[in-house]
C-alpha cells in the first residue's frame, strides 16, 4: 500500500516538488489528517508547532520545514518531535523518509 502524506505547504513550488517526490516514490498526497502515514509541515505556519505535537502524539512522524536563517523555528520544530530541515534539504529528506 503507498504511504499517505498529508502535505500543508503554502507554497506552491514546494507543492509542485513534494508532488514529484511523493509520484516517485508511488505514495500519494491525502487532505485526511486523521489517514496519513507522514506529514510535511510548513514550520513558519502560525499553528506549525502545535500541529506537530499532535500528529507526534498519534505516532506520525512528520517532516517539519523552513528557511534556514530562522534556526530557532527549525529548533522548536525538532523539539516538539519533528525532523526539521532547511528549505535546501526538505526535498531531498522527503525522498529519503518515502525509501
Amino acid at each position: 500500500m503507498p504511504k499517505r502524506v498529508y502535505l500543508a505547504a503554502r507554497d506552491l513550488v514546494f507543492r509542485a516538488k513534494f508532488g514529484a517526490a511523493l509520484a516517485g516514490a508511488g505514495a500519494e498526497a491525502t487532505r485526511d489528517e486523521a489517514a496519513c502515514d507522514l506529514a510535511v509541515l510548513d514550520a513558519e505556519a502560525p499553528d506549525a508547532l502545535e500541529r506537530i505535537r499532535g500528529f507526534v502524539a498519534r505516532g506520525v512522524p512528520v517532516l517539519a520545514y523552513g528557511p534556514h536563517v530562522r534556526a530557532e523555528l527549525l529548533r522548536a520544530a525538532r523539539e516538539a518531535g519533528a525532523v526539521a530541515v532547511p528549505n535546501s534539504r526538505v526535498e531531498e529528506t522527503l525522498r529519503d523518509l518515502l525509501s
